[in-house]
């Protein structure tokens, strides 16, 4: 069981094909993995073995027949529970919509569906995406696989934790300010914010439109890649869908980063906050091996980490509270106390600060932009600490705000988060790695390269001790 639980989508996919692995063998000890280990994590917020099964014996018998549907097929998934799953609720881990059945599946689960993927079950996340961790709401918070008493990153925290946990060699996230990159830097995998648009988020319970992203998790950059190759594309359906050229996200895998101009922008994480000591550590260890792969690394400026997090902040806030008002002036009680305070901060954006904001965030991504014309890649921290209690409220509420996240949001960048080490408590450290719009290729070409060199991505949590 633990074997399988580890299989990278790429070798488990190669198993498939050459039917050396059987899509209901696969499935079934990945369920008997679940059904042992989460009643520590709570990653899955609705689990559905009698679903993967019966995706698992079409599998099968598919391949048997040689109706081969490519890398995807027979391979298990799972998706935050904001992402629709036809004929099962989407509750956006929320008293409001626990009763809410989805009528179609989401554009993202339709493409992985039609590619012949198993589903596993809807993951946990913060209420909304906004509201978490939190115990006031009908299911609890994921846990980290690391040490379930610490925080898993959010909001897509399920995602992150059965990830990492081996549940799942992928899952779909989502991210507004930073809910794929968090969940990934605390759970020690990787995970995508693509560009803005890439990726379609009709069917996702919407947080802010003008900065929500579908993003991918998983435990390796090849598969991360893989997944995205799957899931880009066109969407006219998607008012914010990008008509752009996607696919061939692993073509560049494989080629060396010699002579490629790495940016560092040091300064979000030593002057404009102060990164806890061992995460600093780890980006800069990580710097230096990029550098030893032949990659010229070369610190640059930006505008400082506060201007990008107020413009997110004020965007994201009057985004969200223009979605929830009628639920929040009809059904306050109904929301937990943390998405309902978080929430009612838009209420007293003014329309002159929302306007500002959208103004400011173009000179932010114009000057953000203007980069590229002097390095091919940047390089910074995604979360400032290693995970916290989650039992510390204000632990939570200090750490979550100490972050390099938001600014991508707000330029609308591709950002890869991935591991660089653990810190001496046992816990995941990592950096993000961020392009110019649609370089998605490039970055994974810069993450596979380090992430050959240190291997990091190969230690598991200690669940099974």
């Amino acid at each position: 069981m633990s074997e399988l639980a580890y299989l990278d989508v790429a070798s488990a996919s190669a198993l498939l094909r050459s039917k050396k692995l059987s899509p209901v063998e696969y499935a079934r000890a990945l369920i008997e993995r679940v059904e042992k280990l989460d009643r520590n994590l709570n990653a899955f917020l609705r689990f559905t073995p009698d679903l993967a099964l019966e995706d698992a014996r079409k599998a099968e018998a598919e391949i048997t027949r040689g109706q081969w549907r490519g890398t995807w097929h027979g391979v298990p998934y799972a998706l935050k529970d904001i992402v629709d799953y036809a004929g099962l609720p989407t509750t956006a881990h929320s008293k409001i919509l626990r009763d809410n059945v989805a009528r179609a599946d989401a554009a993202v689960t339709q493409r992985l569906r039609g590619a012949g993927a198993i589903f596993m079950g809807k993951l946990s996340t913060h209420e909304f995406a906004i509201g978490g961790p939190s115990f006031d709401l009908p299911w609890p918070p994921a846990r980290n696989p690391w040490n379930r008493d610490h925080f898993s990153g959010g909001s897509s925290s399920g995602s992150g934790a059965a990830t990492a946990a081996g549940f799942v060699p992928a899952a779909i996230g989502t991210d507004t300010g930073g809910s794929v990159r968090n969940p990934a830097s605390m759970c020690g995998i990787v995970g995508l914010k693509p560009t803005y648009g890439l990726v379609s988020r009709r069917g996702v319970v919407p947080l802010s439109f003008s900065l929500d992203h579908v993003g991918t998790m998983t435990r390796n950059v090849r598969d991360n890649a893989l997944m995205l190759d799957l899931i880009a594309g066109h969407d006219p359906a998607d008012p914010g869908s990008a008509n752009h050229a996607s696919g061939g996200y692993t073509a560049q895998l494989d080629r060396d980063i010699k002579g490629l101009r790495i940016g560092v922008i040091r300064h979000f994480y030593t002057r404009d906050m102060q990164a806890d000591p061992e995460m600093a550590q780890g980006i800069e260890h990580a710097l230096a091996e990029l550098a030893r792969l032949g990659a010229e690394v070369r610190e640059i400026t930006t505008a400082p980490l506060d201007d990008y997090v107020a413009c997110n902040r004020t965007i994201l806030t009057g985004e969200a509270f223009a979605i929830h008002e009628q639920w929040m002036r009809e059904r306050p009680q109904d929301y937990g106390a943390l998405a309902r305070e978080r929430l009612m901060a838009g209420a007293f954006v003014r329309a002159a600060d929302y306007v500002n904001a959208t103004r400011l965030r173009r000179k932010l991504t114009e000057q953000f932009h203007a980069c590229f014309a002097e390095v091919d890649v940047v390089v910074t921290l995604s979360s400032m600490d290693p995970a916290c209690r989650i039992d510390d409220p204000k632990a939570v509420e200090y750490t979550y705000a100490r972050q390099s996240r938001a600014p991508f949001n707000v330029t609308g960048s591709p950002a890869l988060s991935v591991p660089t080490g653990f810190s001496s408590a046992g816990l995941p450290l990592s950096m993000q790695l961020v392009g110019r719009p649609f370089s998605e290729a490039l970055i994974y070409r810069v993450a596979h390269a380090y992430e050959r060199a240190t291997r990091w991505h190969e230690r598991r949590p200690p669940l099974e001790v």
